[in-house]
């Protein structure tokens, strides 16, 4: 079992940063694919970043690409992102997730991950 807390959610202006933690805890493998998704009120929840938790691929929805940037600290078991020059339609509850296929493909769809945290509310006031 693998358990998600996300950390590092709250309120910030236009054009400012903020940097969302996932602590991870259980038996993560380096295969694993580690993802941020976000859900807007009244939309679907979509993919935002993901990598491997080895480290060796990235990948970003094209409205990430440029202002946030997905890491792992191997050492702290947390995955990071952080976002810059935020803007009021980033405002979602992100979400940090697991793959444990092990296969590294579909690293953009939701039903690929088996692992969930609770969220955290990013709000971008204008």
């Amino acid at each position: 079992q693998v358990q998600l807390v996300e950390s590092g959610g709250g309120l910030v202006q236009v054009g400012g940063s903020l940097r969302l933690s996932c602590a991870a805890s259980g038996r993560i493998f380096s295969t694993y694919t580690m993802g941020w998704f976000r859900q807007a009120p009244g939309a679907e929840r979509k993919f935002v970043a993901a990598m491997t938790w080895s480290g060796g691929s990235t990948y970003y929805a094209d409205s990430a690409l440029g202002r946030f940037t997905i890491s792992i600290d191997n050492a702290k078991n947390t995955v990071y992102l952080q976002m810059d020059n935020l803007k009021p339609e980033d405002t979602a509850v992100y979400y940090c997730a697991a793959d444990s296929s092990g296969d590294g493909g579909s690293w953009y769809a939701e039903w690929k991950y088996d692992y969930w945290g609770q969220g955290t509310q990013v709000t971008v006031a204008s």
